[in-house]
């Protein structure tokens, strides 16, 4: 089976597949998704974390210590992921378009509060919003910050300069949706999700956690519209692949909890590190496919 750490060693993600001669599946447009969005509407801080607060102090240490990585990279993640997205609503092509993106900012925005309400009344960490978020990133590794504070950054800079370009704005949501949300933040959810419904622990961040990953689907879903309609371009099908060789590297890196190091065989939280990667790399590659772009013939 090939997994995401497959790819980054092959360096290519290759040239457009027959696959990508198929008939492309009709997505939900912006309005359509945004909607939807008026629909699946919620509120962060309505949210019960009273059990939670009491499951995590009955936790030991070691568990909670390993949590740690994977709840630091949420709440740093969709803090990071909402002061860098104007650049992305001002590049929008109409109206519906421009309500969408909106709305996707204020998922951010909702969801970086759910997590600082988490590390406030659960976790129990002192201080402002920023005084958590800043002892939060000190859980995170290298190639997280680069990828966050790197590729993300560089990215969303240069689409706030020029609106206008195609180029910046398909090199920034390849970065965004496709590997950020589309690749790493729902393998995040798809494994802590589970072990927390195996453990029967914190029900109430379980709740928002699953809103989050409804959210989250809703983005990764324009992500993959605004993609499928710029990959008929041969020349700007070919750089969403470049830019997936630039930035899957650091998002392999991700996947990999601190301590450990990418080629090494490993359990963390219930779930392997093949298990871990080849969900990865089938979420890309199952977006990709109806993108219309393809993927190397790799195996694992």
């Amino acid at each position: 089976m090939a997994s995401l750490l497959d790819l980054t060693v092959q360096g290519d993600v290759g040239t457009i597949s027959d696959e990508s001669k198929l008939p492309q599946i009709k997505l939900m447009t912006p309005l359509e998704l945004y909607r939807l969005w008026e629909r699946q509407n919620w509120a962060s801080h309505q949210i019960d974390l009273e059990s939670d607060r009491r499951d995590w102090a009955a936790l030991g240490d070691h568990e909670r210590e390993q949590m740690m990585y994977g709840l630091s990279a949420f709440f740093v993640g969709e803090e990071r992921v909402t002061n860098q997205f104007s650049g992305l609503v001002l590049a929008a092509e109409d109206k519906h378009e421009e309500a969408f993106l909106l709305t996707q900012q204020v998922d951010e925005a909702r969801h970086a509060q759910h997590f600082n309400r988490l590390y406030e009344e659960v976790l129990d960490f002192d201080g402002q919003f920023e005084d958590r978020l800043d002892r939060a990133r000190t859980y995170l590794t290298d190639s997280y910050f680069h990828l966050f504070d790197g590729h993300l950054v560089e990215d969303h800079r240069r689409l706030l300069s020029d609106p206008s370009s195609v180029e910046a704005k398909l090199d920034f949501i390849t970065t965004y949706h496709m590997v950020i949300e589309g690749t790493l933040a729902l393998t995040g959810q798809h494994f802590q999700t589970m072990r927390l419904e195996r453990r029967g622990i914190l029900p109430g961040h379980l709740e928002a956690f699953k809103r989050i990953a409804r959210d989250e689907h809703r983005h990764v879903a324009y992500g993959t519209w605004y993609l499928q309609k710029k990959a008929r371009d041969p020349e700007l099908a070919r750089r969403v692949q470049d830019k997936l060789v630039q930035t899957l590297p650091a998002a392999a890196g991700v996947i990999v909890p601190p301590g450990f190091d990418a080629e090494d065989e490993y359990e963390y939280l219930g779930a392997t590190a093949q298990e871990r990667n080849e969900f990865a790399y089938r979420a890309l590659y199952r977006r990709l496919k109806v993108i219309g772009i393809g993927l190397p013939a790799v195996t694992g």
